[in-house]
């Protein structure tokens, strides 16, 4: 394990959020899907099911697809913005299926503050161990999705997004077949 469980989820749940506008696709367009991904993420807290909470949501989207791609320098600055904006205040806290844990909002924050404050605390993480380059962008050719290489030997290469890997190892191997 690269970082502690709860920054591990959270890093998973920036990418899914990010890849939801990967390769010119929306898959935010509605407020049922916000719900879905919110479900799937396993997300908690106070809702307002409008327009402008889906809006503040991609709004984020990008600031974290930027902040993905980002230097160091950065993306501290970026974290340090997003923790200040949403009045973070870091504390342990324990509920079902977590044990102790580090949450910086109260659930009655709005959803963009809560989702935007876990990400910055996963990205501290990442920042402070020195390991900003298992933040990648999909090595496939026609992909944009980003990817979390949490492998031991820093082999991830490829989105889950499709079937990027899947694609490219065909194509390597049919290359060698038409070589030999």
């Amino acid at each position: 394990m690269v970082f502690a469980p709860d920054t591990e989820v959270a890093l998973r749940s920036v990418v899914n959020l990010i890849n939801t506008a990967a390769n010119g696709e929306e898959h935010l367009a509605t407020a049922k899907d916000l719900d879905a991904f919110l479900e799937a993420e396993g997300f908690t807290g106070s809702r307002t099911r409008d327009e402008a909470e889906l809006a503040s949501v991609r709004r984020l989207r990008g600031e974290l697809a930027e902040l993905w791609l980002a230097d160091e320098t950065t993306a501290a600055e970026t974290v340090n913005r997003l923790l200040r904006e949403a009045h973070a205040l870091p504390q342990l806290v324990k509920h079902d299926p977590w044990d102790w844990h580090l949450h910086a909002t109260t659930p009655e924050a709005p959803l963009a503050d809560r989702m935007s404050t876990e990400a910055a605390m996963a990205i501290v993480d990442v920042i402070r161990s020195k390991e900003m380059d298992r933040l990648l962008v999909c090595a496939a050719d026609d992909c944009d999705a980003v990817v979390l290489d949490l492998s031991r030997n820093r082999s991830k290469r490829y989105c889950d997004t499709g079937n990027c890997a899947n694609r490219a190892h065909v194509a390597a191997y049919r290359a060698r077949k038409a070589v030999s």
